[in-house]
């Protein structure tokens, strides 16, 4: 008897990206994984989205705008695959990408695979720097700093979000960041060398142009971890570390603004969070 083929649900979001709708959505149609359902959650878009996808074999899911974070999860919800695979729809996958990773991951046992990426801002490709360096294993120092997943590269399997939960709504920015914490402190994590996606950058309403400091978001899932129990001692320093530095940054910008209120409560939650939690279970 055969083994049971896993089943991928493909998770496209979008929120008023008509112009790229059509382009992701082949991108996905075209891969030569053979258990797949595709599922299309529109954030609330007031550009006519749904034209695009009215002739192709996809579940369509229309809802009030409540941000990528709700698109996703709506997207968990609503979805059956053992594996679970996103795309932002300005984002394209490349030939193979789920076929690829599938491979990978059975052969090392690994619940969660990333992929290298093309980059492309402005209508041109641009190189990597050195801080978006991507690699394999426990991974959690690394993603520290700032998020080096691209949620369009990733495959994860259903039991992640079972343990870690889903994504963070209250987050209006950086909840990748907070969702690769998450993870990446529970779970090694296989990166795959070669690029199975194309990112494109340059968006007016990107979110990276729309809220500024994007660190006062990613401190929040900082915080957030280093009070999960779930760190070890090492782990649960280097966070500290981490913290510590953000909100200090955050400090001296609230400060140059005029801000001393603001300014002391960074400093204030950097030491506060030092002094709470306790060690969890050992991971890694």
């Amino acid at each position: 008897m055969k083994a049971k083929i896993p089943l991928i649900s493909a998770i496209i979001t979008t929120y008023n990206r008509r112009s790229y709708f059509k382009g992701a959505l082949a991108s996905v149609l075209a891969q030569d994984y053979p258990e797949m359902e595709v599922i299309v959650i529109d954030d609330g878009s007031t550009d006519g989205s749904e034209e695009e996808v009215r002739h192709f074999p996809v579940k369509y899911i229309y809802k009030e705008n409540g941000g990528i974070s709700s698109a996703r999860n709506k997207g968990i919800a609503v979805s059956k695959g053992d594996y679970l695979a996103f795309l932002d729809v300005d984002d394209l996958w490349l030939k193979g990408k789920l076929s690829t990773q599938m491979a990978l991951m059975k052969d090392g046992d690994y619940k969660i695979s990333y992929t290298d990426e093309i980059w492309i801002r402005n209508g041109k490709r641009i190189n990597q720097k050195k801080r978006h360096r991507k690699q394999s294993g426990w991974i959690f120092p690394q993603c520290l700093p700032l998020c080096i997943i691209s949620p369009s590269s990733a495959l994860i399997s259903r039991e992640v979000f079972d343990t870690v939960g889903n994504f963070d709504e209250t987050l209006p920015a950086c909840e990748d960041y907070d969702m690769w914490l998450r993870i990446t402190c529970r779970y090694p994590v296989l990166f795959i060398e070669k690029p199975l996606i194309r990112k494109t950058g340059g968006h007016e309403d990107q979110l990276s142009r729309k809220y500024e400091a994007m660190d006062r978001f990613r401190v929040q899932g900082l915080v957030k971890v280093i009070k999960s129990g779930v760190l070890t001692e090492d782990l649960r320093e280097k966070a500290l570390e981490e913290l510590k530095m953000k909100c200090g940054i955050l400090a001296l910008g609230a400060r140059k603004r005029g801000k001393e209120e603001e300014a002391r409560e960074y400093l204030e939650m950097a030491e506060g969070v030092g002094g709470e939690g306790k060690r969890g279970e050992k991971i890694g």
